[in-house]
């Protein structure tokens, strides 16, 4: 095994647009015969915008040329509080190792690399998402569940 963690640029949009859709199937558990054109050409044009912007950082991981997972970090910012006077903000998101590479560490130092990624540019609140299998990662990592956030569904939205 030949691991190479390769940040991100844009000409690697394509790639990067393939394992979101991969990802999303995933963690949905959607089949492949799903209709997912539009999210494709939305995470396309995010992406694009996104890494030019520099609003995004995102790690893929080859072993030799073979492409087997990838990490991603998007930032923001948010109102300033007491807790977080600048506003700025990160969240984690799309990631995925191949199934025949779980359980080696990879995730883990694809999540280092990522949260260094946000230190360096000052981001102290992190966030992300967990499916019930990436939970166990997180928790180790330090990640804590939070108990005070709520969302209005889709369907609510007036």
């Amino acid at each position: 095994m030949k691991l190479r963690y390769k940040k991100a640029t844009i000409e690697d949009i394509n790639l990067l647009t393939k394992s979101r859709i991969e990802v999303l199937k995933a963690a949905n558990k959607l089949t492949d015969d799903m209709d997912m054109a539009e999210v494709e050409a939305q995470s396309y044009d995010y992406y694009k915008k996104a890494l030019s912007d520099g609003i995004y950082t995102a790690y893929l991981i080859f072993d030799s040329d073979r492409f087997i997972g990838a990490g991603g970090i998007s930032y923001y910012r948010v109102m300033p509080t007491y807790h977080n006077p600048s506003g700025n903000r990160a969240y984690i998101m799309n990631m995925y190792t191949h199934p025949d590479y779980r359980r080696l560490g990879i995730a883990t130092k694809t999540l280092k690399l990522l949260v260094v990624d946000a230190k360096e540019k000052g981001i102290k609140a992190i966030s992300l998402e967990a499916t019930d299998m990436g939970r166990p990662l997180y928790e180790k990592f330090g990640f804590v569940k939070m108990n005070d956030e709520m969302e209005l569904p889709e369907h609510r939205v007036i």
